[in-house]
């Protein structure tokens, strides 16, 4: 394995979207959602360690959440956890984590990584981020993996990439956020785009130019940390200065901006696991095509997904697309349909100062 190719696991989100299994203060990537006995982003771990060894995989999650990380991943050791203070999006996620390995390796290749992610082929997966890395120890060039779209989605990202391309690494021509139903299927119609998955790769040293050139405000606040990366002051000085890091994503700041970002399309089985829905896609079907955990009773029920807690019994007659999820104090019963809702609920739900809920 190449020493000098790192990975980086972003884990600080909370997941609201499953909510009410996924909670503030155990958010999504650290459950069993898939009901392997491994949480989200251990089954990520292990899908890494056929990467590269376990000393150049990084996890950067918030605060919060590091006793966690330490409990499900012993084998990272407790310097490669980065542990933000607060949550600012993934660029200043990335800028730090680009920081921290550059004071360390200045010549080193980085894997930004989902930790929540569901890939059903990994051996393809890992294949393309190999291919991946090999052009970004060469070039200065940003990658991201594009994901064969199998369908007109609305809540993805899309990329426009030229068809032209070698060894199956194409530029990019442009980033479309979530686009309206009809540009979605034109989109997919053409063949020319892949949804954006948020896997990213490059050289370090191409990073940091690229937060230098699109990005100067957040690349001059970490910049001011030369020196203190890797030694007893790095988490004073990022509780200091990370707040006031600037929340934006890596695709605003630094993809939609550069002229040096290419993507390599592939279908390795993917979903983002960013709804109930989207688990009901990847999960076992069983009577009437629902999706269940726990102990039931069901009767012309059809295309649903319940999640109970063990012990519990549930009986259900007459329900169609539906979300079924009791957890610990909250009952949720919602249309499929309209699962993106649910973020809107757990969003008034604080404004509402009912956060024992969340």
């Amino acid at each position: 394995m190449k020493t000098s190719n790192h990975v980086f696991i972003m884990a600080g989100g909370v997941g609201s979207r499953f909510w009410p299994k996924s909670r503030n203060d155990y958010p999504k990537q650290f459950i069993d959602i898939l009901g392997t006995g491994k949480s989200l982003l251990q089954l990520t771990y292990d899908r890494f360690l056929k990467l590269c060894p376990e000393e150049n995989i990084h996890v950067v999650t918030n605060k919060q959440y590091k006793s966690l990380v330490q409990e499900q991943l012993p084998g990272v050791a407790e310097s490669n956890i980065l542990c933000e203070p607060s949550r600012n999006n993934t660029a200043p996620c990335i800028a730090y984590a680009a920081f921290k390995l550059a004071a360390k390796d200045p010549h080193a290749n980085m894997v930004v990584a989902p930790s929540d992610h569901f890939i059903l082929y990994e051996d393809i997966f890992i294949e393309k981020v190999k291919l991946g890395l090999d052009l970004a120890a060469t070039d200065p060039v940003l990658l991201t993996l594009g994901i064969t779209p199998t369908r007109p989605d609305t809540g993805y990202g899309y990329i426009n990439f030229e068809k032209s391309g070698e060894n199956g690494v194409h530029k990019v021509k442009q980033f479309t956020e979530k686009p309206p139903l009809e540009k979605a299927k034109e989109f997919l119609a053409s063949g020319s785009y892949v949804w954006n998955g948020g896997i990213f790769i490059w050289n370090v040293k191409a990073a940091l130019q690229a937060f230098h050139e699109h990005a100067p405000e957040i690349y001059s606040l970490f910049s001011k940390g030369d020196g203190l990366y890797n030694t007893a002051e790095e988490q004073h000085f990022i509780d200091a200065e990370y707040p006031a890091s600037p929340s934006i994503s890596i695709d605003y700041a630094i993809m939609e901006k550069a002229d040096n970002v290419y993507t390599i399309p592939a279908d390795f089985g993917w979903s983002d696991l960013g709804t109930w829905g989207s688990l009901y896609e990847v999960a076992d079907k069983q009577n009437g095509d629902n999706v269940f955990s726990g102990n039931h009773q069901l009767e012309n029920t059809e295309n649903s997904i319940i999640h109970l807690p063990p012990g519990k019994l549930a009986v259900i007659k007459g329900l169609k697309d539906y979300i079924v999820v009791d957890d610990n104090n909250v009952l949720l019963i919602y249309p499929k349909q309209d699962e993106q809702e649910i973020k809107q609920i757990t969003e008034r739900l604080k404004s509402q100062n009912q956060t024992h809920y969340l």
